[in-house]
């Protein structure tokens, strides 16, 4: 038989490397970095292995250790000292996530993302202003118009204690704008929003919210994150998003939602954003404990799907494993 087409002979070691299409470098990633304003120590999170929240006099060792490995970014999540239903502790001045920004941008050379959100700080666990009466009825939900306000003062925050990007995650209706406004209106014109654009009501999300301590207390949500069974309606989210002035442009999760990742790389100019979630990151490492799969193997592999996908950045907490063997 002659065969004349043989891919096989660009396999060979030193070939293969050679013609690779898709490469994994570390400043491709984002670290996320949990910082507690109730604690005293680092305090490790059962469900995501090798992974603290750090109190906030750790936060710039934490950063430190994060930037070591090549890892360049941060995103930053804080866990308030005190909760209410409006989660007024998200834009507080002296906030978790404020005080530490202002740390760690200040001692480190770190490129630092802030979450722009309530759901950590709201002691209903929503991610904004739910509708009055809505614990005793799970099919009320949040109300869009009032947490924009909420979105606008949290962002300006922020960007006054010196993050330099800010990523707003509520999946809030013309939040973008709302952010894009506020910052332009208090003179930050050059901090770019990085929206969580195409947000699903995943499953996967789990560990995180043990980590960050933001499940709802009541209900879920569905009336706000996006159906998993959706893929068109993500680029018209992100069409929005666009529209509203948004920098980057984040899928969440990301290897559940590849299909997402291309659509939105195939259709939008801007660089596109994926985040591996904790339950994905959770679930390798199971697998590995069980001896199933090589842990490290699968998420390199796990990360180069996202980024073949058409991911320019993924946020993930293989972030600094992968890193170091880069």
């Amino acid at each position: 038989m002659d065969l004349t087409d043989r891919p096989r002979r660009l396999r060979r070691d030193g070939v293969r490397e050679l013609v690779s299409e898709t490469s994994l470098e570390a400043n491709d990633l984002v670290a996320p970095v949990f910082v507690d304003a109730t604690t005293d120590e680092r305090v490790a999170i059962p469900s995501m292995p090798g992974h603290e929240r750090v109190p906030l006099d750790e936060s710039v060792a934490r950063v430190e250790e994060v930037l070591d490995t090549g890892v360049e970014t941060v995103m930053l999540f804080g866990i308030p000292e005190s909760k209410d239903a409006e989660g007024s502790r998200a834009w507080a001045e002296d906030g978790v996530v404020q005080e530490a920004t202002r740390r760690i941008t200040s001692e480190t050379a770190a490129t630092v993302v802030t979450d722009v959100c309530l759901c950590e700080y709201t002691d209903h666990g929503h991610c904004g202003l739910v509708e009055q009466d809505a614990a005793e009825n799970p099919d009320l939900t949040v109300r869009n118009d009032e947490t924009l306000d909420l979105l606008r003062k949290i962002a300006v925050s922020h960007a006054e204690a010196g993050a330099d990007v800010v990523a707003p995650s509520g999946m809030m209706d013309g939040m973008v704008g709302a952010i894009r406004e506020a910052l332009d209106d208090a003179g930050f014109r050059d901090v770019p929003i990085m929206s969580y654009a195409a947000k699903y009501e995943s499953a996967f999300y789990g560990p995180f919210r043990d980590a960050a301590d933001g499940a709802p207390a009541f209900g879920d949500r569905r009336h706000y994150q996006m159906d998993p069974a959706n893929a068109r309606e993500a680029i018209r989210e992100v069409a929005l998003d666009v529209e509203q002035g948004a920098d980057l442009l984040m899928v969440k999760p990301a290897l559940s939602y590849l299909d997402v990742v291309s659509s939105v790389d195939r259709n939008f100019d801007l660089p596109v954003a994926a985040y591996n979630v904790s339950g994905e990151y959770a679930m390798l490492h199971a697998a590995s404990d069980r001896g199933w799969l090589d842990l490290e193997a699968t998420a390199l592999e796990s990360l180069l799907s996202i980024k073949r996908a058409g991911a320019d950045v993924i946020v993930t907490y293989f972030a600094e494993d992968v890193a170091a063997k880069l």
